[in-house]
């Protein structure tokens, strides 16, 4: 089943095809509008930007439930060996656990995390949630339960497999890469995945294109 994708192709051959995985569950609406400024910075750099749904993903007809780390890893890799020309991938937040298994021409990861991290803050939103319905569950309750059932957290309904999947997932090593945070040493702007509501950062999605462009003439890409 085809996902949609989102591509944007510059006026000439593209230098390259930046593949961008944005961060998992609602981290995405929260970055998209930044990373699809990032994209358009890149194409008037000479880039084709590519940023792909997978499986369960906005609007895929494959539901969420259905879908596990794996099966995204695979997605994603299916995406870049259908791409024509060289790739490079530019992951976000969550979306360098699903990166590694696409033959990409080089990686560029900006604060990366790991799956135990995110899943805890989903499961502190569903407890937090749960209070103020008037429901009592606790975290130690939604382990238990994820063993044998969905979760729904934070809007997502998660199944056993990536829960269990996302409790234990890292970054794992690729190369060439470029790994690089938020702030003074890194991408300056702010985590735009830790506000309420989806925002966006034009200066941020400049610096991002601006590295991205960089890490890729370093790499002999151009």
């Amino acid at each position: 089943m085809a996902e949609h994708r989102l591509r944007i192709d510059p006026a000439g051959t593209p230098r390259a095809t930046i593949v961008i995985v944005p961060p998992l569950f609602e981290e995405a609406n929260r970055t998209r509008r930044t990373l699809v400024l990032a994209m358009r910075a890149l194409v008037a750099n000479g880039f084709a930007a590519l940023l792909p749904d997978l499986p369960g993903q906005n609007e895929s007809l494959v539901p969420l439930v259905e879908v596990d780390l794996d099966r995204w890893q695979d997605a994603l890799a299916e995406v870049i060996a259908g791409n024509d020309g060289p790739a490079i991938i530019a992951s976000v937040r969550g979306g360098t656990l699903i990166d590694h298994k696409a033959k990409a021409a080089a990686w560029w990861r900006l604060a990366p995390v790991g799956g135990a991290s995110l899943l805890r803050t989903l499961m502190r939103a569903r407890v937090s949630a749960d209070r103020e319905a008037g429901v009592r569950s606790s975290l130690e309750d939604l382990q238990a339960a994820a063993r044998s059932e969905a979760l729904l957290l934070a809007g997502n309904a998660l199944s056993p497999a990536m829960i269990a999947g996302l409790g234990t997932a890292e970054a794992q090593p690729v190369a060439p890469l470029r790994s690089i945070g938020i702030g003074a040493d890194g991408i300056a702007g702010t985590p735009l995945w830790l506000r309420a509501e989806p925002g966006e950062d034009a200066a941020m999605a400049r610096a991002i294109a601006a590295d991205i462009a960089a890490w890729s003439k370093s790499c002999g890409i151009s």
